[in-house]
């Protein structure tokens, strides 16, 4: 059985992704029967940090929250360039409006910090970003995957199996 058949999944991406952090849920939703959608800020070649190429589906500007049911935002260094542009920060406040699902590792916790939806949330994240998730007002759990109602997070690529079943787990209810 798949999950997420008819869901539809928007991951956001800009240069130096973390690629495992990409590419694992990409993949592995799909295989759960969700359809896919990458957004950057141009339709253009993107870089991972360890190298992998990546040209996105779409731009940040021609995607809305109501298109989609799933929000993934990888880590590496592409979320401190995601969360400078407004449309990444709004996209972002969009789907924690109506509680759709964001799910977010390692230091993809600096764009729903920028968009300013932590207060209050337990999330976990990569250590290094540890005193601005608290300093968001969010409460800090150093565990592979941390789940506060539609908000999913993972603090690295060792915990991408448990971040991904967690976004399933979220949708056999």
């Amino acid at each position: 059985m798949k999950h997420l058949e008819g869901k539809k999944v928007l991951i956001f991406a800009e240069d130096i992704y973390e690629d495992l952090e990409l590419w694992y849920p990409y993949y592995r939703l799909i295989e759960e029967g969700a359809t896919a959608t990458i957004a950057a800020p141009e339709v253009k070649q993107y870089q991972g940090k360890n190298g992998y190429p990546l040209k996105p589906d779409t731009t940040f500007d021609k995607v809305s929250a109501d298109d989609f049911d799933i929000l993934v935002i990888p880590g590496g260094f592409a979320p401190d360039k995601l969360r400078r542009y407004e449309k990444v920060l709004q996209l972002t406040r969009d789907f924690h409006n109506v509680q759709k699902v964001i799910a977010f590792i390692c230091h993809a916790g600096w764009v729903p910090i920028s968009a300013k939806i932590l207060k209050g949330k337990n999330v976990t994240s990569v250590p290094a970003i540890k005193d601005d998730i608290e300093n968001a007002g969010a409460i800090y759990q150093d565990k592979e995957v941390v789940v506060d109602g539609h908000i999913i997070t993972s603090r690295r690529p060792p915990d991408l199996p448990a971040f991904c079943r967690a976004i399933i787990d979220h949708f056999k209810k």
